[in-house]
């Protein structure tokens, strides 16, 4: 009964708390060191933004209906987060790239790096698309 209430909040938050846990656990091993913060970072493999709206999407296409005006709304909401995640976001992680190569001359420390993982690939964005895909069918 719990489960069939909220399943619009227990289901993507459940996807995104999946996802971000294997981004600690694949950072953990790349690094070879632990970072609690890219629990609640942005970018990376993949897209938990594309996840959890394309989840929410397919629930409420299934539930409420293709037709309904709130599934119109979630799929527009879901393509303006995707094309944001690879457009504007990236580009401003290509940007902060740049501007730490720039202020390493001035010795900068690395708290005063700009964060430099902010949006996502194509490719990322597209795999965030299936696994929503397939928590939304199966939920």
């Amino acid at each position: 009964m719990f489960y069939f209430k909220y399943k619009y909040i227990l289901v993507p938050f459940l996807l995104w708390l999946a996802i971000q846990i294997s981004k600690v656990i694949v950072d953990c091993i790349e690094n070879k060191k632990f970072s609690l913060r890219r629990l609640l970072g942005s970018g990376g493999m993949p897209s938990s933004h594309s996840a959890v709206m394309v989840s929410i999407t397919v629930m409420l296409g299934k539930n409420i209906g293709f037709q309904s005006p709130i599934f119109a709304l979630a799929c527009f909401m879901t393509l303006v987060v995707m094309q944001d995640a690879v457009g504007v976001r990236r580009q401003v992680g290509k940007h902060a790239k740049y501007l730490n190569e720039i202020l390493m001359d001035d010795k900068i420390s690395p708290e005063e790096k700009f964060q430099e993982m902010v949006g996502h690939t194509p490719l990322q964005v597209f795999i965030g698309l299936i696994i929503g895909l397939i928590a939304g069918l199966i939920a």
